[in-house]
């Protein structure tokens, strides 16, 4: 007899890899509905990114029409997250920090074609340019000269190729320099996320200056983090800054959702061999040590350098590069929903500020 028992029996042979448990028991079964042999349901994950979404579809279109008495299969893709979390920004479900321990490695490269890739795979993506210091994100997508403007006392994103962008470069003159001390840094944070408009977001990607400083202190105080993936090259050199970043994430209870091997390996355009220019195997180490893995190895190529320059990234491309990043955009979904289950994110604090408080001290143009 076909009955809702049956069908969920079905489906519970349909197991999560990074859940270890079956699409049953987990939930993600609903609204299921059984008339004359037409059954109907929702698969409900938990990000529309999913990287086994399709699997997951056709998996549970052949176990319930295996059933005796089935004659069509309707099947409804969703998304919710795992855990709901109060990030703190209206519509914002996951903010995941790329950090670096030193400048030169490609973190904000990777940020960037991270967000692409995401938004690739069906999310709704923005970018936070949290590096004031260097900021290069409205170049690499795109909008260089484009201006940042308010409405209705909240900044509007810049639209850039299917991602909503905020920088510190798009609020400026691209010859001025940002000479700011340690107060004037806590409130750029919080004014471009907190009174930023971001709308409906599966993930806010925040590229956060190079080293331990003000800036990234402030990011982690203010905004409960998913987690936060490292970016750092093979050689002895930058894997000691690699260290440093770790540590930090430690003292402020972050995540580490893992690392990523940036200008991993040169393919000599000749013979196509792959060249290990800065060394091997560091970054493995530094998995084993801390417990997080190796999300991602970026080979060095010069079409990532072409595609940053010329606004069009590395990730709307076809190749290994793009391949790449897909494969990181892919891990770091996967690592954002068990590292949310087990641990939870929440804000470190946020310090107060001296008598009189701190008044905003940009003055973005409304938009027209």
């Amino acid at each position: 007899m076909l009955d809702t028992a049956t069908v969920l029996q079905a489906l519970s042979t349909i197991v999560d890899p990074d859940f270890k448990k079956d699409i049953v028991e987990l939930g993600f079964v609903r609204d299921l509905k059984i008339e004359d042999g037409v059954v109907s349901f929702t698969i409900r994950l938990t990000t529309p990114a999913c990287p086994i979404k399709d699997q997951f579809k056709r998996q549970a279109e052949e176990a319930v029409g295996a059933l005796p008495g089935v004659k069509e299969v309707r099947v409804t893709m969703d998304a919710a997250p795992a855990v709901e979390v109060s990030t703190g920004l209206p519509g914002v479900a996951h903010i995941v920090a790329v950090i670096a321990g030193k400048g030169g490695v490609g973190k904000s490269t990777t940020a960037v074609n991270l967000a692409v890739a995401l938004m690739q795979m069906g999310a709704k993506v923005g970018l936070f340019d949290a590096d004031a210091f260097g900021p290069n994100t409205p170049r690499m997508l795109g909008v260089r000269g484009v201006p940042l403007r308010t409405q209705g006392g909240k900044i509007v994103p810049i639209e850039a190729q299917g991602i909503k962008l905020v920088s510190i470069g798009s609020a400026i003159p691209e010859d001025q320099p940002v000479v700011w001390r340690g107060s004037l840094q806590h409130g750029f944070v919080r004014d471009f996320t907190q009174k930023t408009e971001w709308g409906e977001l599966d993930y806010l990607i925040v590229d956060m200056p190079p080293g331990t400083g003000d800036i990234p202190l402030s990011v982690m105080q203010l905004l409960p983090l998913s987690g936060a993936l490292v970016v750092g090259t093979p050689q002895e050199v930058a894997l000691e800054d690699v260290r440093r970043g770790v540590t930090m994430l430690k003292k402020m209870n972050v995540n580490l959702l893992g690392f990523v091997e940036n200008m991993s390996y040169l393919i000599c355009p000749n013979c196509g061999e792959e060249i290990d220019v800065f060394g091997k195997g560091g970054m493995d180490t530094f998995a084993k040590t801390f417990g997080a893995p190796v999300l991602a190895r970026i080979p060095m190529d010069v079409n990532i350098r072409k595609g940053s320059d010329a606004g069009l990234p590395a990730a709307f491309q076809e190749g290994p590069v793009a391949d790449a990043y897909k494969e990181l955009a892919a891990a770091v979904v996967q690592r954002v929903a068990v590292v949310e289950k087990e641990n939870p994110p929440k804000a470190a604090g946020v310090p107060q500020t001296s008598a009189g408080g701190n008044q905003p001290f940009l003055n973005v143009p409304k938009k027209n």
